[in-house]
């Protein structure tokens, strides 16, 4: 699905409280590692001075992670007055400003880098995802993210690939069964690890397998699998296993994915596309705050 702007009340709801909460956690932390018991270079500004800026996106991108910046603001200077003049998820040229504030000049100096800091990572990952997404434009595969995320931000930035029109692989072990090789492995092959799976797995859990060829495909069908991964196919296993598939699993291709493949392995007519560099291989998008008077 192609996004220019994304109704972001419903997609904070989508993930539930979670995501509300991961924010707080956020805001909290990035205040509290930089900020400690106080900012000596914003006592430098004469108390109760307000004054105000403009939030300048120097690189083509799309703009996400409004609703950090701001609580970062919100948290540091209650009253300060924040106006987006662009919405979330829409893309825009280097050079435009996304934002003007009027605020409290010393918790203004205080909140910018953390503020600018969560701004610059997701819309980094926003802007990734959509690139991909319009790689694969006119096929049916989704372009998925990972597990591969920073530490602490795992909501923010599968939030980031929504807001740049992607889909989330599961957000966390609690959130699905992901089986792999060495669950595989441990648990006694592809029939009875699936077996368990699908005793164990309540109804709202989803339960996928990761095969490496062929025939792990076939027993992963035979054994009733109705998700499975592909790891590492080339791009004519890929077609094979689509045959093969007839339909009866979503299928998944993981692994090898970039710029230069992605479209032939959409094409190849598999469901969705996982790709770890949508969160963990990104370059951040370039901000900058310049006060005005």
């Amino acid at each position: 699905m192609m996004l220019s702007t994304v109704n972001r009340s419903e997609l904070f709801r989508s993930f539930g409280p979670a995501l509300e909460l991961a924010l707080m956690n956020n805001v909290h932390d990035a205040i509290a590692e930089d900020l400690g018991n106080t900012d000596w270079t914003g006592l430098l500004v004469p108390e109760g001075k307000r004054c105000t800026a403009r939030l300048l996106c120097r690189d083509a991108a799309v703009v996400c992670g409004q609703d950090w910046f701001t609580a970062v603001f919100r948290t540091l200077c209650p009253d300060a007055h924040l106006n987006w003049t662009v919405a979330e998820g829409e893309e825009v040229a280097a050079n435009t400003v996304v934002c003007e504030i009027e605020a409290q000049a010393r918790p203004l100096l205080t909140a910018e880098r953390p503020a600018m800091n969560y701004l610059q990572l997701l819309s980094a990952v926003a802007t990734r995802t959509r690139h991909f997404v319009r790689l694969v434009e006119g096929t049916q595969a989704a372009i998925l993210d990972t597990r591969k995320t920073l530490p602490g931000m795992r909501l923010a930035q599968k939030y980031a690939v929504r807001v740049g029109g992607g889909e989330n692989q599961r957000l966390a072990l609690y959130d699905g069964i992901l089986i792999k090789e060495n669950h595989i492995a441990a648990a006694g092959g592809i029939a009875a690890v699936l077996k368990q799976a699908h005793r164990i797995a309540p109804s709202q859990v989803s339960v996928q397998i990761e095969v490496e060829s062929l025939a792990e495909l076939q027993d992963a069908l035979d054994g009733g699998a109705k998700s499975v991964l592909l790891d590492n196919f080339d791009l004519q296993m890929m077609r094979d296993a689509v045959a093969l598939n007839a339909g009866r699993a979503i299928l998944e291709a993981s692994g090898g994915v970039n710029e230069s493949t992605v479209r032939a392995i959409a094409e190849t007519g598999v469901d969705r596309i996982s790709i770890g560099s949508l969160t963990k291989d990104i370059h951040a998008v370039d901000f900058s705050l310049r006060v005005q008077d």
